[in-house]
């Protein structure tokens, strides 16, 4: 992918501020803006919301942390005729979804975004990362694996499938309590080659095949729902290995100096961006179309780099990447796209669970309980 390409060549940073745009007439003076909440949510804050709440003085932002409940929230919202929320990040698949149920509203990427301090073109600079009409890339992340160094000794885990091995690495493991990213490692470490996943995930079979996998470690397995709760289980010693986004591993080992590792074998990338629910009023779409041409521009997709270890998803940003805004320390070497960290990645087929999400997460709730 040509954004990936880009970002796994990159290495510097400078942080400076964007240009302001002026708070204009006919605007809500507030915003309902949905995400993940922890340290992304916070990369966010710094470096799009505080930033445009000082060039526009009297805007207001309220925060609702629901995306990972987005399209079933969305839909609600639709069927009830009451639209409650301005603007919602997505992960690429759901932004897909929400597109194709008519349930986000469509951009003119070009028209409606900031080109690129290149000049070049919104829809050239993002590139492939543009998944959808509908789809507005922020970032490329990661779910990978942390582990707790002191419970491993000399034994760190190289390999994605440690998760399985619990010989070598006995103890609790944390894994999200849906099939995305489960079902591919679990196929990949029952001996599918890597080029062969989706298409076998595609059938009864292969479905069946990777739960039946994960039914191995099952009883071992404590799930989570949020991003936090990984980092929180390791810290605690409750698990000896565990999902989540890269950028909460980041934040643990980095911040919050907690005896973590990363295990970046087979890290699933993906992308993350905004979409606008479909059918806002007049003031509140003008308002979050204000807000998305200043925070979709070159500098402020890499000011969030500076927060948290996501790649930029447009490729004039990636050049300035480099130091933690806060810490001092480079954040090349933390990114999932680095060459260092990128020798063996899986990049998540969004379009697979556009598809199969639906049906693939009602399968795996059902056998969560059997």
């Amino acid at each position: 992918m040509k954004v990936i390409t880009s970002i796994l060549a990159t290495t510097a940073l400078t942080v400076a501020a964007g240009s302001a745009f002026a708070a204009g007439h006919g605007m809500a003076d507030s915003l309902t803006i949905v995400s993940w909440g922890g340290a992304y949510q916070n990369s966010q804050l710094k470096a799009y919301v505080e930033p445009y709440m000082a060039a526009n003085p009297g805007v207001t932002v309220n925060w609702d942390e629901s995306s990972a409940e987005a399209v079933a929230k969305l839909r609600a919202m639709n069927e009830a005729g009451n639209i409650t929320w301005d603007l919602v990040d997505v992960e690429a698949a759901d932004g897909i979804r929400l597109c194709d149920e008519g349930l986000a509203m469509e951009i003119d990427h070009d028209e409606q975004l900031a080109a690129g301090n290149d000049g070049s073109s919104a829809s050239d600079d993002f590139g492939d990362s543009i998944v959808s009409d509908c789809f507005i890339p922020q970032i490329v992340f990661s779910t990978t694996f942390g582990y707790r160094s002191d419970m491993v000794g000399d034994n760190a885990p190289t390999d994605i499938c440690a998760i399985f091995d619990t010989d070598a690495y006995p103890g609790k493991r944390a894994l999200n309590k849906r099939p995305i990213g489960n079902v591919e490692w679990a196929l990949l470490c029952d001996g599918v080659a890597k080029d062969d996943i989706y298409d076998v995930l595609a059938t009864e079979e292969g479905q069946d095949r990777a739960l039946a996998k994960l039914g191995t470690i099952k009883d071992q397995v404590i799930w989570w729902n949020a991003g936090a709760d990984t980092p929180q289980l390791l810290a605690d010693g409750e698990v000896v290995i565990g999902s989540t986004y890269n950028g909460r591993l980041f934040s643990a080992i980095a911040e919050q100096n907690q005896p973590i590792g990363m295990l970046w074998d087979a890290q699933m990338l993906d992308f993350d961006g905004w979409i606008v629910p479909e059918g806002l009023p007049e003031d509140r779409l003008a308002r979050v179309m204000d807000f998305l041409k200043f925070a979709t521009d070159t500098q402020r997709l890499a000011d969030q780099a500076a927060y948290i270890s996501y790649g930029p998803a447009r490729a004039s940003s990636a050049s300035l990447v480099g130091k933690h805004a806060e810490l001092g320390i480079e954040m090349a070497p933390h990114m999932p796209t680095d060459p260092a960290n990128a020798k063996n990645v899986f990049v998540t087929q969004y379009e697979f669970w556009a598809d199969y999400r639906d049906d693939l997460d009602a399968k795996f709730q059902a056998w969560l309980v059997q």
